[in-house]
This record gives C-alpha cells, structure tokens and sequence, in this order.
C-alpha cells in the first residue's frame, strides 16, 4: 500500500495498472477514517482489481465560520485503515496540489444543492462537485463509493455523473452506526462525554420516523412534528433542519406518494451531525 502526493505519481500508477487490464475503484474521503470508511475501502476492494482512497480535507467545502483548521487529520491511522481493509493507494494531496495559484474553474449544480445542507452551508456543495470532479479525472475509475449518511452528496455526485456524461458507476454504501445507533463520522471526536450521550437523539428521532411511516402514516407534516419533538426533549440538542424530501431532486414534500429522504441535521452544543432514512429502505 503506497502513499503518494501529487497528481502524476497517481495517474503513473494507474496507468500502469490498466495497461494490466486491471480495473479501478475509488474511495474520496476527507480522512480520520472510522468503520464507515473502512466499510467504502472494503466495498471497494471486492469489486475491483485495486483501489485507491483520497484522504483529502477539501478547503473548498468548508465556509468561513466552519471547522476547516480544527478538522481531525492522522494519515498514519488512516494508511492502517486502508491496509486492513484491501486499498492499494492513498492520494494524499496538500492544497496547493488541488488548487494551484490561479485555479479559478468550478463545478457547480442548481436544484439539488438548494435545500438540506446546501441550504444551510452555502457554496458547500460547489466544493464537493469540483473536487470530486478533479478527483474522477485525475484517477479515472471504473467505480466510486460513498456513503449513504450523506444523502445528499450522493444524491448530487449522482446527478452530476449524469449531467457530465461520465463514465463511472457511482455505488452508494449503508451507514455505519455505533453499538448505540449513532452514525460513524470523524466530527463525532468532538463531543465530549455527555454530548456523546445526548447525540444518540439523532437516532431516537430516526427511529420515530420510520415508525410513524411503518405504521401508515405519509403526512410529513406530522412525520416532522414527531421527529422534532424527541430533538426537542434533549437539552444538548438543536434542529439545524428536519426535512423529508423527494430522493430525485432534493425538493420537500407534503406527502409520502413517491420515494423519498428524511433528513436531519443537529447540533449537540457546537457539533453539527446529520443523520437520515430513506424510505424504500423501511
């Protein structure tokens, strides 16, 4: 398992690994990996000849106000994490290699990036779609893998592949959840100890929703008021949105007449964490 820096020690290797008839998945990551990336890495390796993760925190996804210097970051954890779990390369890029002085070219995407997170992070997922687009082009994979905790990105790296005609096959992965139910992300090493309690709340709202639906109810109105009232018991916590959206395009809905994404993001004291349910999936 090697890891490299620049853009041409990348394509070198992969050129090197198609001129073996050797096929190519990727996993784009932003590093201090956990279960659920090692789930990605594993995925990955089973349905391709080798794989390469990007372990890349993106300053171009993150807003002013935002986590960008206190992100967690520990490549050598990272390197462990994907050589247990089958990946054959770590493009491990600084800033400056992304985004050399002068870089003034974006991806961008209406419609799907106008609610839920796009709504609440401004300009993030402009981030997301140019240097996911610079990492397909640079590694040109067979395959990319993301997980499903965030809908939404998928949602729109989805939409994009189609819009721009590219030929990869995106494969969304399932959340990954702690013994308690709470979705593995790297912003979960921020909460202290009884924040970490208080954020099994995301879960507990997740499951009074898949209750009420299970049980027949499709007014979202009341699958929210619900959702929002268990949020609302616990102390530590704060609704950024709770929302139930159309999977195609992102856009709420009243009533459950089609497939849809619930989605929640909250603060447990400054941490935002996200959480969701699809409904194909109850």
């Amino acid at each position: 398992m090697r890891i490299v820096n620049t853009v041409d020690e990348v394509r070198n290797q992969v050129r090197r690994w198609r001129e073996q008839g050797l096929t190519v998945g990727l996993v784009p990551t932003m590093g201090y990996l956990h279960e659920g990336h090692a789930s990605l890495i594993a995925a990955s390796h089973r349905e391709n000849d080798r794989t390469v993760v990007s372990d890349f925190v993106n300053p171009m996804q993150f807003g002013p106000s935002e986590d960008l210097e206190s992100y967690p970051r520990d490549i050598e954890h990272d390197a462990a994490v994907v050589e247990k779990n089958g990946g054959d390369m770590i493009f491990h890029p600084t800033p400056e290699e992304m985004y050399h002085k002068g870089f003034s070219s974006f991806v961008d995407m209406t419609v799907l990036t106008e609610e839920l997170c796009g709504l609440s992070r401004p300009g993030h997922f402009r981030g997301v779609c140019t240097v996911v687009s610079k990492l397909f082009n640079i590694v040109k994979p067979d395959r990319a893998y993301f997980g499903k905790k965030d809908a939404q990105q998928l949602a729109v790296i989805r939409h994009m592949v189609d819009d721009l005609n590219m030929d990869i096959e995106i494969k969304g992965c399932p959340i990954v959840r702690e013994a308690d139910g709470l979705a593995k992300s790297s912003r979960n090493t921020y909460l202290s100890t009884e924040e970490r309690k208080a954020a099994t709340v995301l879960w507990r709202a997740v499951n009074k929703g898949t209750e009420l639906i299970r049980g027949g109810e499709k007014d979202c109105g009341v699958i929210i008021r619900e959702m929002s009232a268990v949020i609302d018991a616990e102390p530590l916590a704060r609704a950024d949105y709770i929302k139930i959206v159309d999977c195609a395009t992102m856009q709420q809905i009243e009533t459950l007449d089609r497939d849809a994404l619930c989605a929640l993001a909250v603060y447990i004291g400054k941490t935002r964490l996200i959480d969701n349910f699809f409904t194909e999936d109850i």
